[in-house]
This record gives C-alpha cells, sequence and structure tokens, in this order.
C-alpha cells in the first residue's frame, strides 16, 4: 500500500459532494488575471477567507455560502463589478494589440529586460557614484578573480544579494567595499550603507 498520495481538486470537490462548474477553454485564465488587476477577491472586498473557515462551524457547502452571504451580503456583486470592469479595459486593450506590439513586447523580454537583468550591476555603480559625487569603473578581470566588482573612486566595491549578507564567511574573503541588492517587482532596492560607513 502506498505510504504517499494526492488528491486532485477535482476529486476533493467529488468526495465532499461539490458539484463541479465547468468553464470555457482561457476564460478563467482571463478572470483571474482581471481579478488580480482589479484586486476583485482581496480581504477588503470578500473578507479574510482563513479566518473566516475558522469561525465557521456548519458541515455542507449549503450552510457555508449561507453564514458567509450573512457577513458578506454584497462581496460576490461587488468582486463581479470589479472584475467586469477590467474586463472592459482588457477589450479595449485588446484592440491596441498588433502584430507590432508583439514584435516590440517580445523584444522588450528577450533584448532590453535580459540585459538589464544581466548588467544592473553597473547600473548600480553608476547610480552610487552619482549620490556619492564620484566616480566609478567596473572591475577588469583581475579584479573581477578577487570578488571585486567595480570601484567608486578607488574604493573597491562587490555587489552582492541581500541574501548574500548571511554568509559572512564568504564576505569576509573579499577586500572590498559591499553593495547589497534585492530585486523587486518595479526594480531594484540598493543597500549601500557599507560604502558610507567611513563617511559619517
Amino acid at each position: 500500500m502506498k505510504t504517499k498520495f494526492r488528491i486532485s481538486n477535482n476529486e476533493i470537490a467529488e468526495l465532499l459532494g461539490i458539484e463541479s462548474v465547468e468553464f470555457p477553454k482561457y476564460t478563467t485564465q482571463i478572470v483571474n488575471l482581471a481579478s488580480q488587476n482589479a484586486q476583485a477577491t482581496r480581504p477588503r472586498v470578500v473578507g479574510q477567507m482563513s479566518d473566516l473557515m475558522q469561525e465557521f462551524s456548519g458541515k455542507s457547502i449549503d450552510e457555508w455560502e449561507n453564514w458567509y452571504l450573512q457577513k458578506h451580503p454584497n462581496a460576490i456583486q461587488d468582486a463581479r463589478k470589479k472584475i467586469a470592469q477590467m474586463i472592459e479595459n482588457f477589450r479595449n486593450a485588446m484592440d491596441e494589440i498588433d502584430q507590432q506590439l508583439i514584435e516590440n513586447w517580445v523584444r522588450d523580454l528577450v533584448i532590453l529586460k535580459t540585459y538589464i537583468g544581466l548588467k544592473f550591476q553597473k547600473a548600480i555603480l553608476i547610480k552610487t557614484a552619482e549620490l556619492l559625487k564620484s566616480n566609478y569603473r567596473i572591475a577588469n578581470s583581475k579584479d573581477e578573480s578577487k570578488g571585486v566588482d567595480g570601484f567608486i573612486g578607488d574604493l573597491p566595491i562587490s555587489i552582492k544579494p541581500e541574501s548574500y549578507r548571511a554568509k559572512k564567511q564568504l564576505l569576509e574573503n573579499i577586500d572590498a567595499r559591499f553593495i547589497f541588492y534585492d530585486k523587486v517587482k518595479t526594480g531594484i532596492k540598493v543597500d549601500i550603507s557599507d560604502v558610507l560607513a567611513d563617511r559619517e
């Protein structure tokens, strides 16, 4: 007998006696994307589901629906309206999408964003040098072999992800000041406190 197994969402619904809802192909992906963009199913609209489930003491799907709708009588309609408006926005955007826009999008992803993703260390050096009213240069291969990524003035700089901070023994082997970064959705968060340590 197996000691580990999986149960699919459809099978869970079946085992709990819950009717399955069929949707036309691709529609749920579009509605899900619209919901995310409109923030239609966030707790402020539909309630905090994990907390509500803790409060709920009923046994059936019908009891859950009735109990939930008593607590949040407008939630489903409010979410529906937000999603419907976003889908209308999508419809309008679809009219803007042609072959040229698609090509531009692919180029932006494959060429520009890939390059930016690989070369952001240079951007960090440039920005830091600007802030410190100094100059910068990229490290040569000899410097790189010592863990140095570039220089701000004459100061050797090593640029590391935020997660690297915990690996103290690795940092101690590099004779440089550290700039730490964290990639976020909108760009990069940069910490130059180690570079500024002597400038106070």
